[in-house]
């Protein structure tokens, strides 16, 4: 069978529709199917049925679309044996970051990248939704990703993840706020509060949940937004309260707003790299991936030092 039409089996199988495996791989739909059939031919099985107006796998297509998976690996697996021996991390790596992470690691990892030469990182960002980190793999080397704890939504996928850090989530007050004094917050002193959230499928959101389901009081929410420093600017401006990230926050503003720990919750988010198996078996892409473990653990040891 041919490598290249299992990896559009491959591709159906993840993206859904030939629609869009036209257009991540640069090919017309037509092109996709004629590809197809002649894998169908080969396999001597049908592995595509209609269903409406698409495609769908059919049980044996879906088994042979896992083994493309396996087959991509171990080729990348042996391309990385062969580039460890030349010494070499070279080629393009595409990264896409949600805007927090981006704002705190990649800076730090490009110029810690800039002696690795031919290794190339092309770096764009947007602010999914929790559920649809996973589905980026498919066009990103690397994908960015964040979730609370036991919100993961990429187990099961067959996708590789690393650990980059935990970060915790604190409470922003304005700095004049009436518990602007306290060392730190418990879900039963928020009661009555005003929120600034964030939209209702973000990994936050859980934890104001929490809350109430500690208080049995419901969270106040006047506004929601995405962008922590457009949050930021309404606690500074005295509209509310919110949950922000300590890190990748614009911290303690003297007179303007303050951070505070929440205790007697679990509010620390996980932050990952996910990749598709076989891009995690490339050798640029591990070494951009040490670069980002790196680069995390030296912002968790200065925000610990600073602390301390």
């Amino acid at each position: 069978m041919d490598v290249q039409r299992l990896e559009l089996l491959r591709e159906l199988a993840e993206r859904g529709s030939v629609t869009a495996v036209a257009l991540a791989t640069h090919r017309t739909p037509s092109a996709v199917s004629q590809q197809l059939k002649v894998l169908e031919r080969e396999a001597g099985l049908p592995l595509t049925e209609r269903s409406g107006r698409g495609l769908v796998l059919t049980d044996a297509g879906r088994a042979l679309a896992a083994s493309a998976t396996d087959i991509a690996v171990a080729l990348e697996r042996a391309t990385a044996v062969w580039d460890t021996f030349r010494n070499t991390a070279t080629g393009d790596v595409s990264l896409v970051t949600f805007p927090t992470a981006g704002q705190m690691l990649l800076p730090g990892v490009l110029q810690d990248l800039a002696s690795h030469e031919g290794l190339t990182v092309h770096c764009t960002d947007m602010d999914p939704d929790l559920s649809d980190f996973p589905a980026l793999t498919s066009d990103y080397d690397i994908v960015l990703a964040h979730s609370m704890r036991g919100q993961l939504t990429w187990g099961g996928r067959g996708l590789t993840s690393v650990p980059l850090m935990t970060e915790p989530l604190d409470v922003g007050l304005p700095a004049d706020h009436r518990l602007a004094g306290r060392v730190s917050l418990g879900a039963g002193d928020v009661v009555g509060e005003t929120w600034i959230g964030v939209p209702v499928d973000y990994a936050f959101e859980r934890v104001l949940h929490d809350i109430e389901l500690q208080t049995g009081s419901r969270a106040r929410i006047t506004q929601r937004f995405a962008d922590i420093r457009l949050i930021e600017s309404f606690i500074m401006a005295g509209l509310g309260i919110a949950l922000v990230p300590r890190y990748t926050s614009s911290g303690n503003q003297p007179g303007r707003m303050v951070l505070k720990p929440l205790r007697g919750l679990d509010s620390e988010r996980q932050i990952v790299a996910l990749m598709r198996p076989d891009r995690a078996e490339r050798l640029a892409v591990r070494t951009v991936v040490d670069a980002l473990r790196a680069r995390a653990a030296q912002v968790q040891a200065e925000h610990a030092a600073a602390a301390g």
